[in-house]
């Protein structure tokens, strides 16, 4: 399979490439801190930009690619004084480097991701060492003109062993005029000497308004409530994205309506649960499933640690649900408890193939002896 027929690594399915995302919505802290750092002359060479996954931070990597290739640095030279300091990352629609970024034809710019596994059939797991040794050659290519070159490394902490150091070498001897942008969900898998190359630029989940706004943005349509999506996703388009393509809030409103029911458990309803979520072609729902009902666990105990629910219903009826079920501290740490228990349980069961309706119900039937307790 040609590399051009592989799906887009660096791509949520159902949203647009960051590339072709014009407003990065809720971000400006961020924005401001690296405008800051570009107006004051002090540059740095290597970017690492984190924050959780769908946050934008690949969005806010191709921004800065962009305002980079398009604005001139200060030599000094004009006699018309210095020009005036940038207050903003954006660039003319129409501007031709942002044509050839569209058309993947910048020769100054540079997207290190994932590629084919070495049958070329299918996208490798990891980014391999030989990804990053194709830097060789671009700088090589596009040093004639004399001009900035911008990386793209989306993302960091997929990268394997060899290909972290094989970057290292880079960071630790940048080419003139080179800026480096590592998107980076989990900085904690990266290798210190690169985290310590680098300045870091830390972004934060989106508010509901934010939310709203960035989804629009992405072609989600007739959003009936991006509060709730905020509250599910943790504040990231990418999984609001997500839960809106596999109809997330509706096998959360499926969740929290069968728990509703304890500590008498409706098991023809936990029954038909397990049957829809184990049809063929389900995987990504069962997924989705489990990672709902950790989240169900985790406001449960936050529920009983502090005393209130959260203050977001992300379904009507969550909220007396959650004060029901885990009424203090006691009852918040043996669902803290029980969660560990279950992920771990389920990380096995996936493993190891075990039956998918056997491990829901088995889940389902924990959370009723630990709400019956």
């Amino acid at each position: 399979m040609a590399d051009e027929q592989l799906p887009d690594p660096d791509r949520i399915e159902g949203a647009p490439h960051p590339r072709e995302t014009s407003v990065l919505y809720g971000q400006k802290r961020a924005e401001n801190a690296f405008l800051d750092a570009y107006n004051s002359g002090r540059l740095h060479h290597g970017w690492l930009i984190t924050g959780p996954k769908g946050v934008g931070k690949a969005t806010l990597a191709w921004h800065i690619a962009r305002f980079l290739l398009t604005t001139p640095p200060d030599t000094g030279d004009s006699l018309f004084g210095a020009p005036p300091k940038p207050v903003s990352l954006a660039i003319p629609a129409d501007h031709p480097i942002e044509h050839r970024i569209q058309a993947r034809s910048e020769p100054g710019l540079f997207l290190l991701r994932r590629g084919p596994t070495d049958k070329g059939d299918r996208l490798a797991s990891e980014i391999l060492v030989g990804e990053v040794r194709k830097l060789k050659n671009f700088f090589g290519l596009s040093a004639a003109d004399g001009g900035r070159r911008v990386v793209i490394v989306d993302a960091a902490d997929e990268m394997n062993v060899s290909a972290a150091n094989a970057l290292l070498k880079v960071l630790e001897e940048p080419p003139a005029n080179t800026t480096l942008l590592l998107v980076c969900h989990q900085p904690s898998r990266l290798l210190p000497t690169i985290r310590s190359r680098c300045r870091e630029l830390r972004l934060s989940p989106l508010q509901p308004e934010d939310m709203a706004l960035a989804l629009e943005q992405a072609g989600a349509q007739d959003i009936a409530d991006p509060r709730a999506l905020a509250e599910l996703s943790a504040g990231s388009v990418g999984e609001a994205v997500r839960l809106l393509n596999l109809k997330g809030l509706d096998i959360y409103r499926e969740l929290i309506g069968l728990y509703d029911s304890l500590p008498r458990l409706d098991r023809g309803r936990a029954l038909q649960l397990a049957q829809t979520a184990t049809a063929r072609g389900a995987e990504t729902r069962l997924d989705l499933l489990f990672s709902l009902n950790d989240l169900i666990m985790a406001r449960l105990a936050r529920t009983g640690a502090i005393g209130a629910p959260p203050a977001t219903e992300a379904v009507q009826g969550e909220a007396a649900l959650l004060q029901r079920l885990a009424p203090n501290p006691q009852k918040g740490r043996a669902w803290a408890d029980l969660a560990q228990e279950i992920g771990s349980r389920t990380r096995h069961g996936r493993a190891v193939n075990l039956d998918p309706a056997a491990l829901i119900l088995d889940t389902v039937f924990k959370i009723q002896k630990t709400a019956a307790a």
